[in-house]
């Protein structure tokens, strides 16, 4: 395994990164092709960026969504920064400084809490320990959503999801934050509350 992949790896819980493997050892036998065939085909797709090639693989092939992840992941992707790169990944998806504050105080709250894996993903970062428990992607503005482990229920800043996010399906509750200094208190603790979930 090279650098980059070890360097992604970095950012998986033990079980993600046994899920990968089965992914990758099972693939030919999964979708009947090998990865060099898919390859070839996706050169055909008339999209241009990942999700479109993605629901591309999806709905003419009936590829799966982590199949198709897995194809995208081993295609050139003209430049873009892919699992392997997770620090080109992050810069890529958290332009704005308010929207990336955010984030950075949201990253020193899970170095302070005990087993929590800080994971990028191409359109989220994911926060997991056995399993993915929060997430957070930039919203327009500078602003963020996070998506909790939890029940709407537990507080009134949370909600239950307008829309179905990339992150787990486990998530179901969010909060928008406008600013850092939103991680307040409160917030952590809910933080703290979905980690002994995940």
């Amino acid at each position: 395994m090279g650098a980059g992949a070890d360097k992604a790896m970095a950012g998986m819980t033990p079980r993600q990164k046994k899920w990968f493997a089965t992914v990758q050892a099972n693939f030919e036998a999964q979708t009947g092709k090998p990865i060099a065939e898919w390859l070839e085909i996706l050169k055909a797709c008339p999209a241009t960026t990942s999700g479109k090639q993605s629901a591309w693989l999806r709905t003419e092939y009936g590829v799966g969504v982590n199949h198709a992840a897995y194809i995208l992941s081993c295609a050139d992707t003209a430049g873009e920064p892919g699992w392997d790169d997770p620090d080109g990944l992050r810069a890529q998806l958290w332009k704005d400084a308010n929207s990336e504050a955010i984030l950075a105080a949201l990253e020193a709250l899970a170095v302070q809490t005990e087993g929590v894996v800080i994971g990028q993903r191409k359109s989220f970062t994911s926060f997991s320990r056995s399993v993915q428990f929060a997430a957070v992607r930039p919203l327009k503005g500078g602003r963020a959503l996070i998506g909790f482990k939890l029940a709407p229920e537990l507080s009134v800043r949370l909600a239950a999801p307008t829309r179905r996010e990339a992150w787990s399906e486990r998530l179901t509750a969010v909060v928008e934050i406008d600013q850092a200094s939103q991680i307040d208190p409160d917030l952590e603790g809910l933080f703290v509350a979905a980690a002994a979930r995940g």
